[in-house]
């Protein structure tokens, strides 16, 4: 067995199982809340399957938190008054 290489240090293999980055682009919506929450997925990519829980509750949180201000915004004012409305229903014999 003289004749034999030495062993070169092992290469480390690939391990299917193990964290990798989807590569998934996102595209900025223009609002900054919703864009950091989206931000934070991928902190996902680098994490073990188990510790992804904790990832997308805290961004349903936050998109969760960004719409609900979004209705606590004030709308548009209300017309006043009744629009009049002609109908050939209204004018029965």
């Amino acid at each position: 067995m003289a004749d034999e290489p030495p062993y070169a240090a092992e290469e480390p293999s690939y391990d299917p199982a193990a964290p990798a980055p989807l590569g998934v682009e996102r595209t900025p919506t223009g609002n900054a809340d919703v864009d950091a929450r989206l931000a934070r997925l991928g902190d996902a990519d680098h994490l073990a399957t188990d510790g992804h829980i904790e990832v997308y509750e805290d961004v349903h949180g936050g998109l969760r938190d960004a719409l609900t201000a979004l209705d606590e915004r004030p709308g548009p004012p209300v017309p006043s008054g009744t629009p009049a409305t002609s109908s050939s229903y209204d004018n029965r014999s």
